[in-house]
């Protein structure tokens, strides 16, 4: 089963991507505090990271960057999940090295397919 690690600081997110991963058939594992992310990432090992942007130190961007620093994480897909729909955000998270970028809100089924696509590249 493909587990997705989605790391938002507002539980009320992570309970609703949750809810709708766990019914596209995915594993979840919820982390509301982006500075244990990648210790629980690394002793969890997802498949794909969720991950927003604005959350208390580390931010989404440090914490991409932080991620491709782990030699376990340097390919696994990083999908941004935010609100802020700018293009220096946009290009500030491709350059810490996300994969995709997704705007809040969105349609479950967006979602699910750029989970898909980032999976199979």
């Amino acid at each position: 089963m493909i587990k997705i690690m989605m790391v938002d600081d507002d539980k009320l997110v992570t309970d609703l991507l949750q809810k709708l991963l766990k019914a596209d058939g995915f594993d979840t594992l919820a982390v509301n505090d982006s500075s244990q992310a990648v210790e629980v990432a690394k002793s969890n090992t997802p498949d794909l990271f969720l991950i927003d942007l604005m959350m208390p130190q580390p931010d989404g961007f440090r914490l991409t960057r932080m991620l491709r620093e782990e030699p376990l994480f340097t390919q696994t897909p990083i999908i941004i999940v935010t609100a802020l729909d700018d293009s220096d955000s946009r290009a500030v998270a491709f350059g810490a090295g996300a994969t995709d970028y997704l705007t809040k809100p969105f349609h479950p089924g967006e979602l699910k397919d750029k989970i898909m696509e980032a999976l199979e590249n």
